[in-house]
């Protein structure tokens, strides 16, 4: 599939625009990660989104919208809870989940009754916005399942060896995404607020807006991505060690580094000198600016047939960083 790269200038952000407008895929970045966008309002144009990801047709997209006048437009009811959220967090790495009107593309839904809608606060990503002139259907940039890509580079190599000849990506370079992790996501259509996926905006700072946040329940419908399927794995199987960083230390140290990567705080790393090493820094937003592109460096780091996360941090954006590795790991040690 052909990737054709454009800066990050006027003339590059007009042409994005005027593609996603006439049906074609754009990636672009955002505070959070790159995504891959269609014209929201485009049933075939969405479709492509899901046949280059080889996405499940009932995972639900996230509309993207330049601001809370714009998701309005999409949303059925626009809940008091959203009015908050949206008035005090956005733009920002925060998902809302609403009614959805009848209009939205059943694609873009998932199927469902209701729709995701966020509004990012990347300036690149708001200039194609504003340029469009249409609320976005974007997931990440990366072939369903895989890493999200949080570099124009990662977007290239992950949809550049993609097999479908008859559609191609315009790739917006807007540098590497800030924060690394994809948005938090609240269903604000009931009668509580409910926390569907942990992300660049910590629990902490919704709940100082709408109080308490619950817990979805079992057997209800996905109406986030990020719910249902294994995400965010490399190629190489993973293995998490969710325990403290002294404990992680003994135990690795008991573990032949041969051919294994490994990934944790920088703390980890220098206690081990590990010859195969990325270090996520040393805070919880350090590691989540870092974690994809981690992923995928040590995945395609030569001779490795298996890799090592070191990570129990679930503080702010650390409890996003846990629930991605916790999907990506074929296996999670406890202590």
């Amino acid at each position: 599939m052909a990737v054709t790269r454009l800066p990050a200038s006027a003339a590059g952000i007009g042409r994005a625009g005027a593609a996603l407008a006439a049906g074609e895929l754009v990636a672009f970045p955002t505070e959070t990660v790159y995504g891959l966008g269609a014209d929201g309002t485009n049933p075939r144009a969405v479709a492509n989104i899901y046949l280059v990801k080889g996405r499940p047709p009932d995972n639900p997209l996230i509309l993207h919208v330049v601001d809370a006048a714009a998701a309005q437009e999409v949303a059925r009811v626009w809940p008091d809870d959203a009015r908050r959220l949206a008035d005090r967090l956005w733009p920002g790495p925060l998902t809302l989940v609403v009614p959805a009107r009848p209009t939205v593309p059943r694609v873009v839904r998932g199927g469902l009754d209701t729709v995701a809608v966020r509004c990012p606060s990347h300036p690149l990503a708001r200039r194609l916005l504003a340029a469009a002139g249409l609320p976005v259907a974007a997931p990440s940039a990366n072939r369903s399942g895989q890493p999200s890509p949080t570099t124009a580079d990662a977007v290239a190599r992950a949809l550049g060896g993609a097999d479908v000849p008859d559609v191609g990506v315009w790739l917006v370079d807007g540098g590497p995404s800030p924060i690394g992790v994809e948005s938090t996501v609240v269903d604000v259509s009931r009668a509580r607020p409910v926390l569907l996926r942990p992300g660049g905006l910590s629990r902490e700072a919704i709940e100082q807006v709408v109080g308490p946040l619950d817990s979805p329940g079992a057997g209800e419908p996905a109406r986030s991505p990020g719910m249902r399927y294994r995400h965010y794995a490399p190629d190489r199987p993973l293995v998490l060690l969710a325990m403290d960083p002294e404990a992680a230390v003994q135990a690795l140290r008991q573990r032949p580094a041969a051919q294994t990567g490994l990934l944790a705080e920088r703390r980890v790393v220098e206690a081990l000198d590990w010859p195969a090493a990325v270090s996520l820094g040393d805070s919880p937003s350090d590691a989540a600016a870092v974690l994809f592109e981690g992923l995928l460096t040590l995945d395609r780091w030569p001779g490795l047939d298996r890799l090592v996360a070191v990570w129990n941090n679930r503080e702010g954006v650390g409890w996003a960083v846990m629930n991605r590795l916790e999907r990506a790991a074929a296996e999670v040690m406890r202590a």
